[in-house]
């Protein structure tokens, strides 16, 4: 059995991500969570809470996902690939960051926490490509292939792979 506090953020992260932020009830976070209202508020006192801890386990997920056993060559276009397939399977929808901060506009620690994300996985991937110093170019492909993958799908694989392909060429080139 997995540590309560790892499945009460698991089953948050699924409730919000799957009724988001404003929509889902008490007891649909509760019933993901599968554990009693006590318990939950025990773990989760607030509201507030409840989606800060849902972040941080989707945070740690998704670091783990992009940038754990990365091939040795074609490190970036791997990385774009397991972008693509956790817009497939994980958020079809975007973002949960943006949704969050967009569901609480004037929460500085939601906005606090996409920054940190997006900085952090910035610099993950740019450790893992060999791109140091090209954090932000890498931030606008990424943050172009999940925001755009909502209305494009693989179209904006596609395009990110392209972008991809102009920062090697200009990596290259320097």
């Amino acid at each position: 059995m997995e540590p309560i506090e790892t499945r009460i953020a698991a089953g948050l992260e699924r409730a919000f991500a799957r009724h988001g932020f404003a929509r889902a009830s008490v007891d649909d976070l509760r019933a993901a969570c599968d554990v009693s209202l006590r318990t939950l508020y025990r773990h989760a006192p607030s509201r507030g809470q409840m989606v800060r801890i849902a972040l941080e386990h989707r945070h740690a997920r998704y670091m783990a996902r992009l940038t754990e056993d990365l091939p040795d060559s074609g490190t970036l276009e791997a990385v774009l690939e397991r972008v693509a397939d956790w817009m497939r399977t994980e958020a079809p929808r975007g973002c949960l960051f943006h949704a969050a901060v967009a569901a609480a506009p004037d929460d500085p620690a939601l906005r606090e926490m996409l920054s940190r994300h997006k900085t952090q996985m910035a610099r993950a991937v740019a450790a893992a490509c060999g791109l140091e110093g090209r954090e932000p170019e890498l931030t606008l492909i990424l943050e172009g292939l999940t925001q755009g993958w909502v209305t494009m799908g693989d179209a904006a694989l596609t395009a990110a792979r392209r972008m991809a392909a102009l920062l090697a060429a200009d990596r290259n080139a320097a």
